[in-house]
């Protein structure tokens, strides 16, 4: 299937995105928002539109992120020809999904920056294979954290420390040990 772009948006305008996996990162948005501001700047270029999902995984289906749904859907309504994130791996930590968001972006007429550079922003070979290898990496890590995670909560539970809610029961003590509840 051949897609045709109808329009040309303008290449001063963006919109921004913005996502963090927790809701602890609680700085994180901001910071995200004042590395955008500060590229913006820099760039010439005016954000016409602010979208963040927060407490949303970057593996998260692209169907269940719906302010990064909104902002592509501001790239039209704006004629905005950036879709910009403070960092690749804020648009997501899948290759797949991330080439998705690059397509839907380029389907709107916009393409894909980042605030913090890495090599990416360019149209030629070179940044393209570096986005691919940003991309990669971002996922690797995701991967890395999910397997750190999983062997810290193997340990817990080898000394019989709580991993969760207690059940029905049970309690935590101080040390994190599972005691019948007797209160």
């Amino acid at each position: 299937m051949k897609r045709t772009r109808t329009t040309v948006n303008s290449a001063t305008l963006a919109v921004a995105y913005l996502r963090v996996s927790t809701d602890e990162q609680h700085l994180g948005p901001e910071a995200q928002r004042a590395a955008i501001e500060t590229w913006a700047t820099r760039e010439g270029v005016t954000v016409v539109a602010w979208h963040t999902d927060a407490g949303v995984s970057g593996a998260a289906e692209i169907a269940k992120r719906t302010s990064l749904l909104a902002a592509l859907a501001d790239l039209s309504t704006h004629r905005a020809g950036l879709l910009v994130v403070a960092k690749r791996d804020r648009l997501a930590r899948d290759v797949m999904a991330a080439a998705m968001i690059e397509r839907m972006s380029a389907d709107a007429g916009a393409r894909v920056v980042s605030a913090a550079g890495e090599g990416t922003d360019a149209t030629d070979p070179a940044a393209m294979l570096m986005r691919r290898m940003v991309d990669a990496f971002a996922e690797y890590e995701r991967a890395m954290i999910a397997a750190r995670t999983r062997a810290a909560l193997r340990v817990k539970i080898a000394r019989g420390e709580s991993t969760g809610e207690a059940p029905y029961g049970w309690r935590a003590d101080a040390d994190g040990k599972l005691v019948p509840d007797v209160a």
